[in-house]
């Protein structure tokens, strides 16, 4: 759900920064993301920050992850860890929550949720890797390589951000966030998609879900990017460099859990 609203910001089309640059950035991006611009919030958004603090947020999930990856390790008890995962899971929702709709918070938001999110990741990722060995390290080889690709990709030219582009990348974000919710609330009354002919299974229609999911979840990063670009080109203040960096977190975080659920269905099926 914060995926949704995250991609569904207004922020993101091209008509934002269109025909805005006559208004000083100071005065454009106070009237569209909120506070004052003293001292060295002047300071514009720059790509090389960005990406900077994009590092930081990266490295900081990771050590909260390999911290709850070893109590696992230690026990191999999900017990141990799901207090902790519980502690990421709820205050990374809070923090990402925040951040969306306090972005001059976002230097202080953005680690947090970095930090809270890696205790999700790491026990996730270490449950999945005691029932099939790998599966981590090819999850996150997976994700950082589907990273760079696309990266590459929207440099080059290749793929372009249009209106009808990011409708498309928005609406199918949204109906996955609307199947996800729904298939929550019908489990709350015993109903699961447990067969292997559903999407949850290890067939061929539960693979080719999760293959359309961890695409749509790709075609966000190409959106992130624009932003970042969009944002960097207009001059936006520099605690923007933390928003923006907190987009490619989130995208990152449901793209390698997308990775994870698609390999452990094709692990299932061997």
């Amino acid at each position: 759900m914060a995926q949704l609203m995250r991609t569904s910001n207004p922020a993101l089309r091209d008509d934002t920064f269109r025909g805005a640059r006559a208004i000083p950035y100071e005065e454009r991006f106070a009237e569209r993301f909120g506070g004052s611009f003293s001292g060295e919030q002047r300071e514009a958004m720059t790509l090389n920050g960005t990406v900077n603090k994009t590092g930081i947020l990266l490295v900081l999930a990771m050590a909260t992850a390999g911290w709850t990856w070893l109590q696992f390790m230690q026990t191999r008890n999900p017990a141990d860890v799901a207090p902790w995962m519980m502690l990421g899971l709820i205050g990374g929702f809070i923090c990402a929550m925040v951040t969306i709709f306090k972005k001059e918070w976002s230097p202080v938001t953005a680690p947090a949720y970095a930090l809270l999110e890696g205790l999700v990741l790491g026990g996730l990722s270490a449950i999945f890797e005691l029932r099939y060995p790998g599966i981590a390290i090819q999850a996150v080889g997976l994700t950082f390589g589907t990273l760079f690709v696309l990266l590459f990709v929207y440099r080059a030219g290749i793929i372009r951000v249009t209106d009808k582009f990011r409708l498309g990348v928005v609406a199918a974000t949204g109906g996955v966030a609307l199947f996800y919710l729904g298939e929550m609330l019908l489990g709350f009354f015993g109903i699961h998609f447990t067969s292997n002919n559903s999407v949850n299974g290890s067939g061929v229609i539960g693979i080719g879900f999760s293959l359309v999911v961890v695409g749509i979840a790709a075609l966000n990063l190409v959106l992130d990017f624009d932003f970042i670009e969009k944002g960097v080109q207009f001059g936006a203040p520099k605690y923007m460099e933390w928003y923006g960096a907190f987009g490619i977190m989130v995208t990152l975080v449901w793209l390698y859990l997308e990775m994870l659920r698609l390999l452990a269905k094709i692990n299932r099926r061997n």
